[in-house]
Formats: C-alpha cells, structure tokens, sequence
C-alpha cells in the first residue's frame, strides 16, 4: 500500500470519529448513557471478534486479559464523560474540546514520566488554554457542566493513551483492541442494569445511531486505522487525526444546524492550532504521533 493511500484511509477514519458525536447526539435523545455505551461497545465487539477470533485464541493470555480490564475502565471513563457532556453542549463543541487529548498527553507525560515539556508543548498548551477560553466562555467566569464534562473526558483519553502505549508494546495490539472492547461493553451494561432500565433501541434513529457508532466508530474505524498505521508516517497519521473536531462540526452543521458564536469558532481554531503545534516533529519523538493511533472513537 503507497504512503498516500494509507494517508487517505486515515483521513476516512478521521471522518468517521468526527461522526461519532453526532451518532452519540442522537443515541442519547432515547437511550441512558451506559445503555448506549454498552450496545456501542457490545456490537463492535461481536463485529471485531467475526474478524479475529482465532486470534484471540492463539494470543490471549492473563496479563492481556488484565491489561484489557484497565484499559476498558479508563473507555468508560471517557465515553461516559463525553455522553454526559453532550446533555448539555453541543457536539461541535464537544469534538474541539476532546481535540485537547493531545495537549494532555505530554502534560501527564511530564507529571507520571518525569518527560521534560518541549517549546511546542509549552505554546500549544497556551493557545489551548485561551482556545478553551473563547469557545467555553459564557459571558462569565463560571464553565458550563456540559464543557466540563468534556474536558475531563480530554484528560481521560489522554490517560488511556500513555497506558495503550504501554501495554501495546507488551501484548499484541489487536487482542488488548478487541478485548477492551468486550469488557467496556461488559462495564456498561452491568452499570446500565444496576442504575438505568437497559433496552434496545426502539426508533430508526437510535439504531441508526449504534449501529454507526458500533460499527463504522468502533470496529471499521480501528480496523482500517491499525492496517493504514503500517504505511505512513506517524506526524502524518496526528496531523490527519487533527482533523477530527473539524469533521464533528461539519457534521454537527449539516444535520443538526449548529451554528457556534463567531468567538466560539475563534476558540475552536485555536484548539485545531495547539492540536496541529502539538504534532510538528520538532523533535524525533514517538508518543504524540504514536498515542493517536490508539485513539477511542
């Protein structure tokens, strides 16, 4: 596969993620939030498991498994945050602010790993921090929940990143991708059981919305992500992902008409700068491109 086709899959996977927080928009309009993450993360398992099975046979062993179970605490962290952020913002909103998992990898890098911050990382948290600002700014001092939520949403991914990074190197890729998978869906539905009344979707929107989510999100989206990684570079495949919270409001607009404050787009370009400073390879260093391609979309 040439360099420029790998490049192009990328930029379709890049797409689908920027869907999801439409998918996400609709799947709350008549399903609980761990009711949706655990049919999101159930199905793309079941999908993802036709493809792999025998893979998992072969490959799985007790620390993967263990490894998975980590890693699926933190997904649920960050779905969660994002779907309840979504009650109360919107989901062009929402794709910038997730946007600042990039600025918060090498944040935490720097606070677990003693990884001393480089110039890029000091200017983009600096335009990240007044994006955030201009985007979230309600004519006072307060943040509304909805931005929180999706922030903390940021901070876990960020998370989840440096520990895929980790454990990838330990275990084989595509089983700790499909097993956590499984176990988030697993997590949803027992918490889905224990404080919300779990059911099928019930209208062509809400199985429109996991099924997209399920399938083109989760199991098409890592797919065709880890066979693309193989041929390019990693600083092409973070400046492609930077494109994500672009795609989410395109897709916002088109379908649901959402319309930011000219401030709020200044804030969001801001995010898109940090996010696209943040990936310059002014150095060779492998987490920032590299962590994207463990993203959870």
């Amino acid at each position: 596969m040439s360099r420029q086709k790998a490049d192009l899959i990328l930029a379709v996977v890049s797409a689908l993620w920027g869907s999801s927080y439409l998918f996400m928009k609709i799947g709350i309009e008549s399903l609980a939030t761990f009711n949706l993450i655990a049919l999101r993360f159930l199905l793309a398992f079941v999908v993802t498991l036709l493809f792999f099975g025998w893979r998992l046979i072969q490959r799985t062993d007790r620390r993967s498994l263990w490894y998975s179970f980590l890693l699926s605490l933190i997904l649920l962290a960050v779905f969660s945050s994002i779907l309840i952020g979504l009650h109360a913002t919107s989901a062009s909103k929402a794709g910038f602010l997730l946007a600042l998992t990039v600025v918060f990898v090498p944040l935490l890098n720097g606070i677990f790993f003693r990884v001393l911050p480089e110039p890029k990382m000091i200017a983009g948290v600096l335009l990240a921090l007044i994006g955030i600002g201009l985007l979230t700014w309600n004519g006072g001092l307060s943040l509304e929940s909805g931005d929180a939520f999706c922030m903390l949403g940021a901070l876990a991914n960020a998370l989840y990143f440096l520990l895929a990074d980790r454990f990838t190197k330990r275990e084989d890729p595509v089983t700790l991708g499909v097993w956590q998978m499984g176990m988030t869906g697993a997590l949803g539905l027992l918490i889905s059981l224990i404080f919300e009344i779990p059911h099928l979707p019930s209208t062509p929107s809400s199985w429109f919305a996991v099924a997209g989510l399920g399938i083109l999100c989760s199991a098409a989206g890592y797919t065709l992500q880890n066979i693309a990684q193989k041929y390019t570079l990693s600083t092409h495949a973070g400046l492609i992902f930077s494109l994500e919270p672009v795609f989410a409001a395109f897709f916002a607009f088109a379908f649901f008409g959402e319309v930011l404050p000219s401030r709020s787009y200044l804030g969001a370009g801001l995010v898109l700068i940090s996010v696209v400073l943040m990936e310059l390879p002014l150095k060779k260093r492998a987490y920032p491109g590299r962590l994207r391609q463990h993203q959870a979309r």
